[in-house]
C-alpha cells in the first residue's frame, strides 16, 4: 500500500502543482487585466488632463482676443474723442477770434461814430458860443455894423447901443 500512498501523494502533489499553476495563470491574467485597467485609467486621466489644458488654453486665447478687441476699440474711441476735442477747441478758438474781430470792428465803428458825434457837438457848441458872444457884443454895441438880423435873433442899429432880441422892431437913426 505504500505505493498507493505514494501515488496518492504524487497525485496530490501533481494536483497541487496544477492548482498552483492554474492560480498563477489566473493571477497573471488578473494582474495583466489590472495593469491594463491601470494603463487605461492613466491614459483616460492623461487625456482628460490634456483636454482640460486645451480647453483652458482656448478660453485664455479667446479672453485675450476679446481683451485685445476691447483695448483696440477703447484706443480707437479715445483717439476719436481726442480728435473731436481738438476740432471743438479749434472751432471755439476760431469763433472767439471772429467774435474778437467783430468786437474790435464794432468798437472802432463806435469810436468813429462817437468821435463824429463829439466833433459835431463841439462844432455846435462852438457856433452856439460864437452866437452868444455875438449877441452879447450886439447888446453892448460891440458887434458888427450891419442893419440885418443875425442868426442869434438880435437886431441892432449903427448908432444905437440898445437892441432887442427876438423882436420885430428895429430902431433907425
Amino acid at each position: 500500500m505504500a505505493s498507493q500512498d505514494q501515488r496518492q501523494s504524487y497525485r496530490a502533489g501533481e494536483a497541487k502543482g496544477q492548482a498552483q499553476e492554474k492560480t498563477n495563470q489566473v493571477m497573471g491574467t488578473v494582474g495583466n487585466k489590472a495593469q491594463e485597467e491601470r494603463n487605461k485609467a492613466y491614459d483616460t486621466t492623461q487625456a482628460t488632463r490634456d483636454k482640460t489644458y486645451e480647453t483652458a488654453q482656448s478660453a485664455k486665447d479667446r479672453t485675450q482676443a476679446s481683451m485685445n478687441q476691447v483695448k483696440d476699440k477703447t484706443a480707437e474711441k479715445a483717439e476719436q474723442a481726442k480728435e473731436k476735442a481738438w476740432e471743438t477747441k479749434e472751432t471755439a478758438k476760431q469763433k472767439a477770434e471772429e467774435a474778437a474781430q467783430k468786437t474790435k470792428e464794432t468798437s472802432q465803428y463806435g469810436n468813429e461814430k462817437a468821435s463824429g458825434i463829439m466833433q459835431q457837438t463841439g462844432e455846435q457848441m462852438k457856433h452856439m458860443a460864437q452866437g452868444a458872444a455875438d449877441a452879447v457884443k450886439g447888446t453892448f454895441g460891440l458887434g458888427k455894423n450891419d442893419d440885418k438880423e443875425e442868426d442869434t435873433g438880435v437886431y441892432y442899429n449903427k448908432d444905437s447901443t440898445t437892441g432887442t432880441t427876438g423882436g420885430t422892431t428895429k430902431r433907425s437913426y
